[in-house]
């Protein structure tokens, strides 16, 4: 028998099969890990099939050496979709295949985790005439009480009740009165205990929901889009889908957008489904993703909850794969190779027979134009749950509070509503989507800015520790005391951030109580778990955040929202950067009322006039949609294009520039007489809009082209190019999360 293998090499050049001979005393199988020979060296490879008869000279052939694990780390389902990725995204297969593992796991840097256990071999009728026999040794009469059932105990257990339990341990093993095994024992990675609530009772829409939903388990369809407004009970309808899922046979997967949303989600559904649930995402350590994954190739956990790499979840008879606040662009890889979590999501839905359920308040532009166009099955949720009232949004324009003498980052409105709120024993929530004390440090002398010494951006100052911190590539330096310049000593923090909003209301409220939740307090594992908890507690009441605590959460005491800088989204230099602000000002405002009392929010911006922040205020999506989507279709823009552009990186920017401009002429000179030329809408080559990352100068060509059944060929031309040799770095992205 034969094997062909792709060897574990990111490369164009040995992206193909490769035939090995199997030794007799080998069982290999379809999607196993092994090591090979390769060349001089020895590598990972992947069994792709296997054959009877091999294509060339036998003699020539080199058999495998071993096999990493006993049992196909790839399941055949997850083969295929790397196939697919692979064309899609025009990478080398072995780095679609990495995608569906722990990326600790090539090269052995993880391993099983083993404990000793003891257990008694002596028959019960005897453990009574055992005991009497030890005499005065105390320790070997309690050990044998505590192992009297029989069962394995852990070394770690019976420590913790007999000190230096080894030596009585050794000695009844010695007597062949006991034996030490070693087991496997799994890492968990689950924070505190989860009552088990009952049911709520069914909304008229869940269950409306809900008779869409779950026929489609036995009757796989269209993927279904989830438009239900903030409140309106969308959880408990993944709950019960995922239940009758697992009624059936089948597993499920969920995935969050945030890993601050994973400890709720994973609250909510451990509560209902206990330990056939695993959840995988960043902040797992090495061991416990590793065991997670196990359990869930074993099919010891048949529910996964991730972020979004857990899309490739091994997952044995899928029955539903739901995608929770799927207008949010983390579902978007930056990393090569770029793939889209919700694709792959749909795609695989469709290959394996699964209910496919994109869900938001604020569905992306995309979806809901596949809604729309009849590509999705379009299922709404427009009332909250019991009928409880959206919030009352108010919009305050700065810009006035300025002319009145308000220079404070909180307007009158604001302030008022915050006293109310913390007089009454509410909870209140604020956004700001900027972190750290202040967003830049400028000398007002000179006018000099601190930026990077490594990227094209303004440090930013944390008061914390006295530090300027880059938020691109973690550079720290201390705060100067002079002008790096101008040597002046009129060097100020300017803007604002999270820190320096705490600072304030801690003047403003002293004893409300303040937690603060961005990158810097969550950095620690489980220390988005222990925030959220001490706010739901009522340990604190403002919470105030970045993004991360704009969407998901559920909190019933908290009764009014503001969003202090409601511009900034707007600003960035990206055509969806009215999307985003729009989503993220509705996903904001959605946090409050959600229990018994009613909610208010405080939109506080310099452009009230802006269609995106005066839809939020009426949280009107589909009059949102309608504005935007002639935009889009106005100016071109996806999902009427493809925004496509070639990254260089080098460490001179003429290095970069010199690339970016050949590849302009490249393909100018390749497609201007073809056909696939009337796909290329627009082309130019610039420096990237941050210029400097990690010190490595950027360039881009920016294109924009035509959706067509000939783009995908182009596309592949366009990848072909990077494998060529340029003074600098190449990537090409495809529709890229950011185009900064």
């Amino acid at each position: 028998m034969y094997a062909e293998i792709i060897v574990d090499i990111a490369s164009e050049q040995v992206d193909r099969v490769f035939t090995y001979s199997i030794p007799d005393s080998m069982k290999l199988q379809p999607g196993m890990r092994v090591r090979v020979p390769f060349g001089p060296r020895e590598k990972e490879g992947f069994v792709i099939r296997l054959k009877d008869q091999a294509d060339y000279d036998e003699n020539k052939i080199k058999p495998v050496l071993s096999t990493l694990e006993d049992y196909p780390a790839l399941l055949p389902q997850l083969m295929e979709l790397a196939w697919e990725i692979r064309e899609r995204c025009h990478c080398p297969l072995c780095e679609a295949l990495r995608l569906m593992l722990p990326a600790e796991m090539r090269g052995g840097r993880i391993k099983i985790k083993t404990e000793e256990y003891a257990r008694l071999l002596i028959p019960q009728d005897r453990i009574d005439e055992a005991i009497q026999k030890q005499g005065r040794a105390n320790k070997r009469k309690l050990l044998i009480t505590l192992l009297s059932d029989g069962q394995y105990h852990s070394l770690e257990e019976l420590r913790g009740m007999i000190s230096n339990v080894r030596d009585p341990l050794n000695y009844l093993v010695e007597k062949e009165m006991a034996e030490i095994v070693e087991q496997e024992t799994l890492r968990s990675p689950f924070y505190g205990r989860v009552d088990a609530p009952p049911d709520p009772e069914l909304t008229a829409e869940q269950t409306e929901v809900l008779s869409e939903l779950l026929p489609a388990l036995q009757q796989p369809q269209r993927p279904f889009l989830l438009h239900g407004v903030t409140g309106s009970g969308k959880t408990e309808v993944y709950i019960r889908l995922v239940r009758k899922a697992l009624e059936m046979g089948k597993g499920a997967i969920i995935l969050v957008p945030e890993i601050v949303l994973t400890p709720q989600m994973i609250n909510w559904f451990r509560s209902r489904f206990g330990d056939t649930m695993a959840v995988l995402h960043s902040r797992l350590s090495a061991g416990e993703r590793f065991d997670e994954w196990r359990r869930i190739r074993k099919g010891l956990a048949r529910i996964v909850i991730g972020a979004r790499s857990a899309v490739f979840a091994p997952v044995e008879n899928l029955g539903a794969i739901i995608v929770d606040e799927e207008h949010e662009q983390t579902y978007l890889s930056e990393r090569f190779p770029q793939y889209d979590a919700r694709e792959i999501a749909a795609s695989r839905g469709k290959r394996e027979g699964a209910v496919v359920l994109f869900s938001s308040a604020t569905p992306s532009i995309y979806s809901y134009a596949m809604a729309r166009r009849g590509d999705y099955i379009l299922i709404e949720m427009p009332h909250r749950v019991k009928n409880r009232p959206m919030p009352t949004i108010h919009l305050v324009d700065m810009r006035e509070e300025l002319r009145r003498g308000n220079h404070s980052m909180f307007s009158g409105l604001l302030t008022q509503k915050l006293e109310e709120c913390i007089s009454k024993g509410q909870q209140a929530m604020l956004f700001l989507n900027r972190r750290g004390y202040a967003s830049s440090v400028c000398c007002r002398k000179c006018g000099e800015t601190i930026k990077c010494n490594y990227c094209d951006v303004s440090m930013t100052y944390h008061s914390v520790d006295q530090t300027l911190r880059c938020h691109y590539c973690g550079a720290v330096k201390p705060m100067p005391k002079n002008c790096p310049s101008c040597e002046s000593v009129y060097i100020r923090p300017m803007g604002t951030g999270t820190q320096k909003v705490e600072e304030e209301l801690n003047k403003r409220f002293p004893g409300a109580g303040i937690i603060r939740m961005d990158v810097d307090t969550t950095a620690g594992k489980n220390a988005h778990f222990e925030l959220v908890d001490r706010f739901r507690a009522g340990q604190a009441k403002i919470l105030l955040g970045t993004q991360m605590i704009a969407k998901g959460l559920d909190f019933p005491q908290v009764t009014l929202v503001g969003a202090v800088m409601a511009d900034l989204t707007l600003n960035f230099p990206d055509y969806r950067a009215p999307e985003r602000t729009f989503q993220l000002l509705v996903q904001v405002a959605g946090r409050a009322g959600r229990g018994e009392k009613p909610g208010e929010v405080v939109i506080q911006t310099y452009q009230p006039d802006h269609y995106a922040i005066a839809a939020a205020k009426t949280q009107n999506y589909r009059n949102y949609f309608t504005q935007e989507f002639e935009r889009r279709k106005s100016d071109l823009y996806p999902p009427f294009t493809m925004m496509v552009r070639f990254l260089c990186e080098a460490k001179e920017m003429q290095m970069a520039r010199e690339t970016a401009e050949e590849l302009k002429q490249r393909i100018i000179h390749e497609f201007a007489d073809t056909p696939l030329w009337r796909r290329i809408l627009f082309i130019r080559a610039d420096e990237a809009p941050i210029n400097r990352i990690q010190d490595r100068c950027r360039a881009h060509v920016l294109m924009k082209l035509l959706n067509h059944p000939d783009t995908d060929r182009l596309l592949a031309k366009l990848q072909e190019m990077t494998g060529d040799e340029y003074p600098a770095r190449v990537q090409l992205e495809i529709n890229p999360a950011s185009l900064a």
